[in-house]
């Protein structure tokens, strides 16, 4: 199942800033850029450029690498493929246009749509001549030669000599979706923390912890809570939530159109999610949350996504499920959409996904027993229970969204050698610690990740040495994403109950000097 673009969707085809006059009266050309669905097109009909029409005869086809397709020759053949993702380039000939707005509109045919329309307003504007461009090869941009060249100009551009960033072990090739203007690379140290015991429903057994930093103390500052970790039986980790979101917001004249909308939208969940879930096979839609302001009705939509984060495939879902809701909606009019609000709250930490869930819901916890504690961080329970009410706190008075210490240290590092989105860590550093004294006069330590953005599968995971990490943890393959969640999270306690233990024994500026200092 495909979905049906609206109108209001069709639009976002048109890229833009891309209308532009062609060198040596050439004529004029635009971009499109599918941010919609695959689709074959089958026919051009024509293009209109203020209030001038030309005929496919007048229109010419760039797919890019020198193939170019006459609108004639589509028109007669089978079409051609447009991928999501593809830009095509729509050249004109006809007379240079003057600077300034102007309306231009697309007639064609696509399967299995049938005939479309994109209308839309486009300015040409000045080229400037002198504006420095980074080098790069419409051809094949990760060749060596295209990279050399990048080099070269950084270097000559900079006034720099250059000896680490040029070196690297791989194929550039793969970078294709992860980097453009490949030009070397940054290398990062990567310690080894562990082994850590994890007692989890997807991680059992001990695990070897790569971490990716240059921060001096803080690989062996991990190593050392997983030590005491390990030393009372290891850390148990349990995922209870696991949701990623693309959050459109939706404007009428009134809040009652709003209100009325957000009704509707409880009442036809079935067909909204048959249409997100036609776009992938591993996107599923679990709900939608509605939130009502002023004239907006924002929804939440909430999706589990396989063992990727899942942004893009979350934002694809939600586009086509969107696009149906535009065109099916019959109460009072939509004045304007926005696939994302904000209210997603994308790279940015916030309470309601504390509340509800970004990525994983993960709990780590742990029963330390007394005399180990003392024994090897030099402080009892009733030491740590009581510097945590006093945190608490200040993280309350701050405002903070996490009430440990740092779990974003040990979040970043596992990021970065494991090839997360390192932005991720904005929201996947909220924690709630939770400690207590037992009953026998030992430390219960818990910290809950609410919204942990995680992935075994896409994005930088299939790199080089990201995925060498990510199978030095067993963390490849199908199925393995909620296992790497509990390793993370056991990872954080570990640095939240060694930190802990430094401050409350003030250990911890000594330990800095002894370990990290680099000056």
């Amino acid at each position: 199942m495909i979905f049906t673009p609206s109108p209001m969707l069709l639009k976002l085809l048109y890229t833009r800033g891309s209308l532009h006059n062609l060198p040596d009266n050439g004529g004029v050309a635009f971009s499109l850029k599918n941010r919609l669905d695959t689709v074959r097109l089958t026919h051009i009909d024509h293009v209109r450029v203020n209030g001038q029409q030309l005929g496919p005869e007048h229109i010419t086809l760039d797919l890019g690498e020198g193939n170019l397709r006459p609108a004639t020759e589509l028109n007669q053949g089978s079409g051609v493929e447009f991928e999501v993702g593809r830009s095509i380039t729509v050249r004109l000939r006809t007379d240079a246009l003057p600077e300034g707005m102007h309306p231009v509109s697309l007639q064609f045919s696509a399967e299995p749509f049938g005939e479309l329309s994109v209308e839309v307003e486009d300015a040409i504007v000045q080229q400037d001549a002198q504006r420095v461009r980074i080098p790069r090869h419409d051809g094949d941009d990760y060749s060596e030669a295209a990279i050399g060249a990048r080099q070269r100009f950084a270097q000559e551009f900079s006034g720099q000599q250059f000896e680490h960033i040029h070196k690297y072990s791989f194929d550039p090739h793969v970078l294709q979706g992860n980097c453009e203007h490949f030009t070397g690379v940054a290398q990062i140290p990567i310690g080894l923390a562990g082994p850590l015991r994890v007692n989890g429903e997807h991680a059992q057994g001990d695990f070897l912890i790569p971490m990716a930093t240059t921060e001096g103390t803080l690989v062996a500052s991990y190593n050392r809570g997983m030590q005491l970790l390990n030393l009372c039986g290891g850390v148990k980790c349990t995922v209870i939530g696991d949701a990623m979101q693309r959050a459109p917001v939706f404007v009428f004249d009134d809040a009652r159109g709003a209100r009325d909308f957000g009704k509707w939208v409880e009442d036809t969940i079935a067909p909204i999610r048959a249409e997100a879930e036609s776009t992938s096979r591993v996107a599923k839609l679990q709900y939608i949350d509605t939130y009502l302001a002023n004239k907006f009705a924002y929804l939440r939509f909430n999706f589990s996504t396989g063992d990727a984060a899942g942004q893009n495939m979350v934002g694809r879902a939600t586009f086509a499920a969107c696009s149906w809701i535009l065109e099916n909606y019959k109460g009072a009019p939509i004045r304007h959409f926005y696939l994302e609000s904000n209210f997603a709250t994308d790279k940015k930490a916030s309470q309601i996904n504390v509340m509800r869930t970004r990525g994983k819901r993960v709990v780590a916890e742990a029963v330390i027993k007394r005399d180990i504690l003392q024994q090897r961080m030099r402080v009892t329970p009733e030491q740590l229970a009581y510097h945590g009410q006093v945190s608490n706190v200040g993280a309350f008075i701050s405002g903070a969204n996490n009430n440990g210490a740092h779990s974003a240290n040990g979040i970043t590092a596992v990021f970065i050698a494991t090839g997360q989105d390192v932005a991720n860590v904005s929201e996947s550093s909220a924690g709630i610690i939770y400690s207590e004294v037992t009953a026998e006069k030992d430390l219960y330590l818990s910290m809950t990740i609410p919204s942990l953005i995680v992935a075994t599968h896409g994005g930088g995971t299939g790199l080089a040495t990201q995925n060498e990490c990510l199978r030095m943890m067993g963390c490849t393959g199908r199925g393995t994403v909620h296992k790497f969640a509990e390793i993370v999270a056991g990872v954080v306690l570990a640095g939240e109950l060694s930190l802990a233990s430094a401050i409350s024994s003030s250990d911890w500026v000594s330990s800095h000097e002894q370990y990290g200092r680099n000056r």
